[in-house]
């Protein structure tokens, strides 16, 4: 603000002009001065009226719309044109109008100044933050920090903790699988109150240590608007639970809960089971891989009682037994939305479905069943086969390692013509027979929108792949084959070919033929020859068996032409085939010629 100015230079003049009258006369003026003295007045005049219009115009400026820049540089203009106009002092020497505004800062410039300032510190906070992602080769974002398998050392967290602050619209941070940061989590963890408005905090194998951990009590008493939590692969959550768990209030907004192979206790489940009330919200949950739990998992199934809009449950390798298929069956009623249900790896189930598979049928919406490695009975095959043609939604069915599949005299695979929907059958190592296997067929093709198929380590394949014929020319979505250790022989090979050449499979992605030693040089040549025709094909396994070795016959240089066709290709398998050194090199140059990316699995080290 600037100093008032001096008199006007036409006041001095009129001043110098003026002619005293005889003492105790009145004083008389020139016309020169009166007409000065008239000009005066007037401007004075004009000056309150201006002074009182700028004033009530603040005084109710909150009340307005604020007014166009070129309205407030003309009010500016005003005020500074007032305020340099200098008043007559009064005789009781009180100060003049001049004075006061020469100590009140000017309003709009100081808004100004300050709107500058702002703006200056969002930029050099911005510029922080981006300089700290790029370092890591991360993009900025004010709503999402995600720095998951990073390398994050104990510096990075440090400098994490000290830009926390600036990001009050974070609504997304993600440090999982940067196990070198262990320890130096917690200071972040304590400025999370900074950033209230965080919905989804992700800490997967951050080897949390104890104090990490129950700092987390304090991050979601402070986030309200948590969404998803996810503490999976840290062993010292468990134990601890119980405390983290306090901060989880009433009517919490958490959807997401996953708690993978975290070493949970039994008084860490009975913990979870007496707060799960308070997350009426909760859509999936992950306990995955905590076997000391299944013990407790009536107080668990308790809880969840009271979270109907669960969509997704994880209860693989968690120590379920008969028992705990029971208490879960009885369940089912009360989550009505449930989509996916993992019971998998729980090898003491056995025999649980066979009183409780019935109550599947109250999951109406089910899209995923993953029952593999549940030692399932025969008992048990008896009661799915009556439920799982009720399951009209279901997506994907993997029923893996129950070797019981495929020798039951009630045969499953019979029932799975009535899921139109299924896009994904995982049935490996299910010991299949002839009756198994023929009903397989026969479903299969009343399966329109099959994607993914799973046959390994079922050695009756072999031989009778023929039998698949028309399902792999009806299977106009599959994307995904998987034939491994299946004893295929040249003749399945043949079979395989004469579809591809057709037309079909023109979708697969992925096909697995490892671990089939008995094909010929000469079924390897014609297969190389034609692959080049799953132009979509995007990996591809031929290995051999860990215990085999064999040289790679004439066949291998059908394969290193077809490379340059299949443009998708990114993997290729062809462990413990000893290839010759000149296509050894062949392969080395090969991304290097082609502009490719592929990576060759080939045990070069043999």
């Amino acid at each position: 603000m600037a100093e008032p100015g001096p008199h006007h230079p036409w006041q001095t003049l009129a001043e110098s002009k003026e002619e005293k009258q005889p003492e105790g006369g009145n004083l008389r003026k020139s016309p020169f001065s009166l007409f000065m003295n008239q000009l005066q007045r007037k401007k004075s005049s004009e000056k309150e009226g201006k002074s009182q219009s700028s004033l009530v115009s603040r005084l109710f400026k909150g009340s307005k719309p604020n007014p166009p820049q070129s309205d407030l540089k003309k009010e500016n203009s005003e005020l500074e044109t007032t305020d340099s106009q200098p008043e007559m002092e009064t005789e009781a020497g009180i100060k003049t109008q001049t004075e006061t505004n020469s100590e009140t800062p000017n309003t709009s410039e100081a808004v100004e100044s300050q709107s500058l300032g702002t703006k200056t510190d969002l930029g050099s906070n911005s510029t922080e933050v981006e300089q700290f992602l790029q370092k890591l080769g991360k993009k900025p974002n004010s709503r999402s920090i995600d720095l998951n398998n990073c390398g994050l050392t104990s510096t990075d967290a440090t400098e994490l903790v000290a830009l926390l602050p600036l990001l009050p619209d974070l609504e997304e941070l993600d440090v999982s699988w940067n196990d070198f940061i262990g320890g130096a989590l917690k200071p972040i963890l304590l400025q999370i109150h900074h950033v209230s408005k965080l919905k989804i905090l992700r800490l997967s194998n951050c080897r949390l240590t104890t104090d990490d951990v129950l700092a987390l009590e304090e991050v979601l008493n402070t986030t309200p608007d948590l969404e998803e939590l996810n503490l999976s692969w840290n062993s010292n959550v468990g134990g601890n639970l119980s405390q983290i768990l306090q901060g989880i209030q009433e009517g919490s907004k958490l959807q997401i809960l996953k708690l993978m192979d975290c070493n949970l206790t039994a008084e860490d489940a009975a913990s979870i089971g007496q707060v799960l009330p308070r997350m009426q919200n909760l859509e999936v949950f992950d306990l995955s891989i905590n076997r000391n739990i299944g013990c407790s998992l009536s107080t668990i199934v308790q809880g969840l009682k009271n979270t109907p809009s669960l969509k997704a449950l994880e209860l693989h390798t968690c120590g379920l037994t008969q028992n705990s298929i029971q208490i879960l069956g009885a369940a089912f009623a009360h989550w009505p939305e449930l989509r996916r249900l993992d019971l998998s790896s729980n090898k003491e189930v056995e025999g649980g479905f066979k009183d409780s598979a019935a109550h599947l049928a109250h999951l109406k919406h089910l899209n995923v069943l993953d029952l593999h490695q549940c030692s399932l009975s025969e008992e048990d095959i008896e009661s799915l086969t009556q439920v799982i043609p009720l399951l009209s939604s279901l997506q994907e069915l993997d029923l893996s390692a129950n070797k019981k599949v495929g020798s039951s005299s009630e045969n499953l695979l019979s029932r799975l013509r009535f899921l139109p929907d299924l896009a994904t059958l995982i049935i490996n190592g299910c010991a299949l027979g002839k009756d198994a296997f023929t009903a397989l067929v026969e479903s299969s093709m009343y399966l329109p929108s099959l994607k993914i198929l799973d046959l390994s380590w079922n050695k009756y394949v072999g031989g009778n792949l023929n039998m698949l014929l028309e399902t792999l020319k009806l299977s106009v979505m599959l994307q995904v084959l998987r034939l491994r250790s299946c004893s295929l022989v040249t003749e399945d090979l043949t079979v395989l070919v004469s579809v591809i050449q057709i037309g079909h499979l023109t979708k697969l992605q992925q096909l697995d033929l490892s671990y089939n030693d008995n094909i010929s040089d000469e079924g390897w040549a014609t297969f190389s020859q034609n692959v080049p025709l799953l132009k979509e094909l995007t990996a591809l396994d031929i290995s051999l068996r860990p215990a085999n070795f064999r040289e790679c016959g004439l066949w291998f240089e059908h394969l290193l032409n077809s490379l340059t066709k299949l443009t998708m290709l990114s993997e290729l398998g062809i462990q413990r085939w000893r290839i010759p050194a000149p296509h050894e090199d062949d392969l080395e140059y090969f991304n290097h010629h082609h502009k490719r990316s592929i990576h060759f699995d080939y045990g070069k080290f043999q």
